[in-house]
C-alpha cells in the first residue's frame, strides 16, 4: 500500500490499522476513524471512495487523472494539430502526450493509448509464462516506461503520468501473487521522480521496499529498493544520508556480482554523492578507475556511460586545486557529450539539456581561469 499515513492525523500507520469497513480507508486509532467519519467528511465520500474500488484505487484513480492533465498541459505546444500513433484520435477529452526521443510528428499519444497498449502485452506475455522472468514479459513490462517507437525512456511528467496509470491498473493485485504489484510501486515512484515529487516519491518506495523485506525478495532486489531510496534522499538535499547509502549500494554489490549495468548505475549514483557532499577528488580519482571498465562492459553511447564521464568532467572541474589543464580537459569531454546527447536524444532532451550547462559552466571556469592569468 502506499497510503502509509492515518487519512485523519496524517501519523504513520500502525501494521495493523484500522480501517473503514465499507471502503477500507486506514487509520492510526478507531478514534481517528470516528472523528473522520463524523467531523471530517469521511461520511460524505466513503461511498464514492467503495464504490470506486476502495481507498488505494479511489486514490490512484483521481491521482491518474491529475497527473494525465499536468503532462497535457505540458505538452500542448508540441502536440498541438497532432494525432495520437496508436489510436489515431486527436487530442481530445484525453489529450496528447510525447516524453521520449521521439521527433516531428512521431512519438504523439493519449497516455490512455500507451497504457492499454502496455497493459495488453503483459496480458498476453502473463498468458503465455507465469514466470515474471521470462524475456517476453519483461519486454512488455517495458512499455510501461520506455517508448515503443524510438526505444528510450518516458521523462518527466510523462513518466509521472505512466507511473499512476500502472499502479491503478495493478493496485488490486495481492502482495503475494507475483511481482507485478511490486514492479507497478517501482514504477510509480520513478514516475513521481521524474516529475520531481520526491516527497511522495519517497513515501511509494519505502512502501515498496518494506513490501519486499515482508515478502523475503532477494538482496539483489532489495539493492535495487534502495538505490532509489538513496536516489530520493539526494533529491530531497539529504546528501550524507544518500551518500552513506550509497556507498553500502555499491560495497554491496559489488560483493554479490551483480550485472555491469547495475554496478556502474551505483558508480554513477556514488559519483554523485561524492560531489554534493564536496568529494570532487575522490570522485575524479574513483572515475578514472571505473570508466574505461564502463565503456568495455557497456558501450560509449550507453546513457550511464556519458553520464559518468559527465561526472567526471564535473570532478576534473571542481576539485580543490583543479588546474587549467584539468578545465581544458573538461571543456573538451563535455563539448564531445553534448554531440552525443544531441545526436542519440535530440536538442531537448533533459540529459542533452543538463550537459549544455554543464559545459556552459565549465567554459565560464576557463575563462576566469585565462582572465586571471592575463592580470
Amino acid at each position: 500500500m502506499i497510503l502509509t499515513l492515518c487519512t485523519a492525523c496524517a501519523a504513520p500507520l500502525p501494521d495493523e490499522p484500522m480501517q473503514c469497513a465499507e471502503c477500507a480507508t486506514r487509520y492510526c486509532s478507531e478514534r481517528c476513524e470516528r472523528y473522520d467519519r463524523r467531523r471530517g467528511g469521511h461520511g460524505k465520500i466513503c461511498g464514492a471512495v467503495a464504490s470506486g474500488g476502495g481507498a488505494e484505487q479511489y486514490h490512484a484513480d483521481k491521482k491518474y487523472k491529475e497527473a494525465v492533465a499536468v503532462a497535457v498541459a505540458k505538452c500542448a505546444k508540441d502536440t498541438a494539430g497532432q494525432t495520437c500513433y496508436i489510436c489515431y484520435g486527436e487530442g481530445d477529452e484525453d489529450g496528447l502526450v510525447r516524453g521520449c526521443a521521439c521527433r516531428g510528428e512521431s512519438g504523439i499519444a493519449h497516455i490512455s493509448c500507451l497504457a492499454e497498449q502496455a497493459r495488453r502485452l503483459v496480458v498476453h506475455a502473463e498468458a503465455e509464462a507465469r514466470d515474471l522472468d521470462d524475456d517476453a514479459l519483461d519486454a512488455a513490462w517495458k512499455r510501461w516506461c520506455i517508448c515503443g517507437l524510438c526505444e528510450q525512456d518516458y521523462h518527466g511528467v510523462v513518466s509521472c503520468a505512466l507511473g499512476w496509470a500502472c499502479w491503478k491498473t495493478y493496485v488490486g493485485r495481492p502482495e503475494t501473487g507475483g511481482q507485478v504489484r511490486q514492479m507497478a510501486m517501482n514504477l510509480l515512484g520513478a514516475g513521481l521522480s521524474e516529475a520531481y515529487h520526491f516527497e511522495d516519491a519517497l513515501t511509494v518506495l519505502e512502501a515498496e521496499l518494506a513490501m519486499k523485506r515482508r515478502l523475503g525478495s532477494s538482496e539483489q532486489n532489495i539493492l535495487v529498493a534502495q538505490t532509489n531510496i538513496a536516489l530520493c534522499y539526494y533529491k530531497l538535499g539529504r546528501h550524507q544520508e544518500a551518500l552513506d547509502l550509497r556507498r553500502e549500494i555499491y560495497a554491496r554489490g559489488l560483493a554479490l556480482g551483480v550485472p555491469s549495468k547495475d554496478l556502474f548505475i551505483d558508480v554513477l549514483n556514488l559519483s554523485w554523492s561524492m560531489k554534493e557532499c564536496g568529494l570532487c577528488a575522490e570522485s575524479k580519482s574513483f572515475l578514472r578507475e571505473q570508466l574505461p571498465a564502463a565503456r568495455r562492459a557497456l558501450g560509449a553511447d550507453h546513457d550511464t556511460v556519458i553520464q559518468l564521464r559527465w561526472q567526471h568532467a564535473d570532478a576534473l572541474r571542481l576539485s580543490d586545486g583543479a588546474s587549467r589543464d584539468d578545465v581544458v580537459e573538461a571543456v573538451t569531454l563535455l563539448e564531445e557529450l553534448s554531440r552525443t546527447t544531441q545526436r542519440i536524444y535530440g536538442t531537448s532532451h533533459p540529459l542533452a539539456n543538463d550537459i549544455r550547462n554543464a559545459l556552459g559552466w565549465a567554459r565560464e571556469t576557463l575563462a576566469a581561469f585565462d582572465t586571471s592569468t592575463s592580470k
